[in-house]
């Protein structure tokens, strides 16, 4: 039996900001690897990402750098540091704020790989059971079509 030559990404994307509210760095998106995404995550201090949720993707958090406060389906806020998991099943409303002086650092890791088609913006205020209150449109970044924005 042939062994499967193993596929290596050497550098990342260029970080990009993304509607929710972050910037994104792709550490590893590739369609031949369908079963897992990494990207890092920055947030800004004082900011809070929009709520969102991905449909059928678990989504977890590892934190890197930095304090936040995340917010995952109904349970209350969380804070969170360097070393925490935050484990956010499929379809489930999240966001995260940043409420220190420096930037927060995660890693967002998606199983399976996240692509644009699974993110669904539940706007910056969502009600009660992930149902989003009455929103105004907002607009998207321009794609670079060589890669696959992630979210978290």
């Amino acid at each position: 039996m042939k062994t499967p030559t193993p596929l290596v990404h050497r550098s990342p994307s260029a970080e990009y900001f993304f509607v929710e509210g972050c910037f994104i760095t792709e550490w590893w998106n590739a369609p031949a690897d369908g079963a897992v995404s990494v990207a890092r995550a920055r947030v800004k201090p004082g900011v809070t990402t929009r709520w969102h949720r991905l449909r059928g993707v678990t989504e977890r958090y590892l934190i890197l750098e930095g304090r936040g406060r995340v917010e995952v389906g109904d349970l209350p806020p969380e804070d969170v540091g360097p070393g925490a998991v935050v484990l956010i099943p499929p379809g489930v409303r999240q966001r995260i704020a940043n409420p220190d002086d420096g930037d927060l650092l995660f890693l967002a890791i998606c199983t399976p790989r996240f692509t644009p088609a699974i993110y669904e913006d539940l706007g910056s205020d969502c009600g009660p059971h992930g149902v989003p209150r009455p929103k105004a449109r907002i607009a998207t970044h321009q794609e670079d079509p060589a890669h696959e924005p992630h979210g978290t």
